[in-house]
């Protein structure tokens, strides 16, 4: 039995709509018109003989079908690409030297690098993992040839390549007592997310200590689970064991936090911008649904 093709536009529109939930943001991905976007999916649809959405006035859901779609689409998509790139692309080779900070989409990072290996199988790529004060000082001594850090509020440089927000977060069994002082989870100084703790709590005249300090986010994510205290965060950092805290009057609304890339423009270009353009499309789902 001879089954029908699969178009790889219908493909790469379907997964769009999927990762960014609608239609509107899905256009924007893959430079098409709403309206061309959903003839796509009702093309695909045809073609396989199922419905892949569940459409309401309020949501789009994947059907079970669309969700066992959806694994084998992206997979196809990827040998697709990596096909044309072999053949229209001089292969990509050389070494890069690559800080990645740790605040930065801590649960898709490593699937995204997996990915951009068997892409650019040519790249020795030298990764730093750590602060990104830590990562900074790495780039300003050379050591680094890009980094992908927070962003410095007192310094403008670097392009943003990711927001979220903050949120308070604690361990899902904390039982708050506003007679007392918060206890304050923190990294040691300069930190961003510690002043930005420290302003919040002050802006609502709450009283605070240090319940632990810590080198790492990892150490903050550890001590906070364990109930240590309260901390802030990304909310890609909320995680098994942690609770996102929302008292207003008691926990102040928080600020984006922004990721930014800095060397992009150096003489590692051609080796860092293919790196920072496959993160940053992977990413434009995640930033939809964020957004």
């Amino acid at each position: 039995m001879r089954y029908p093709d699969l178009e790889i536009d219908l493909l790469r529109a379907f997964v769009a709509v999927a990762e960014t939930g609608g239609f509107t943001a899905a256009s924007e991905v893959v430079g098409r018109s709403q309206s061309a976007v959903s003839q796509k999916i009702l093309r695909l649809e045809e073609t396989v003989g199922r419905r892949l959405f569940e459409r309401t006035s309020r949501a789009l859901n994947l059907t079970r079908d669309g969700e066992q779609l959806l694994v084998t689409a992206r997979r196809i998509l990827e040998l697709n690409d990596i096909a044309v790139r072999g053949m229209l692309e001089p292969a990509t080779v050389g070494s890069l030297r690559l800080g990645v900070s740790e605040d930065f989409v801590p649960r898709q990072l490593p699937s995204m690098l997996a990915r951009f290996r068997r892409f650019y199988p040519g790249v020795h790529l030298e990764l730093m993992t750590g602060l990104s004060c830590s990562l900074l000082a790495a780039y300003e001594d050379r050591a680094l040839d890009a980094v992908i850090a927070k962003k410095d509020g007192a310094a403008q440089r670097g392009r943003i390549i990711w927001r979220e927000p903050l949120v308070w977060m604690a361990s899902t069994d904390y039982k708050p007592d506003f007679s007392k002082p918060a206890p304050l989870v923190l990294l040691q100084p300069p930190c961003t997310y510690r002043e930005v703790m420290i302003q919040a709590l002050d802006s609502v005249r709450r009283e605070w200590f240090a319940a632990c300090t810590a080198s790492s986010l990892m150490g903050i994510q550890a001590a906070v689970a364990g109930g240590l205290g309260v901390t802030v965060l990304g909310r890609s950092f909320v995680q098994e064991g942690l609770q996102i805290l929302r008292a207003p009057e008691h926990w102040p609304a928080l600020p984006m936090t922004e990721i930014v890339v800095i060397g992009e423009d150096t003489a590692q270009a051609e080796l860092v911008q293919p790196l920072i353009s496959y993160l940053t499309g992977s990413l434009s789902g995640a930033t939809a649904n964020a957004a």
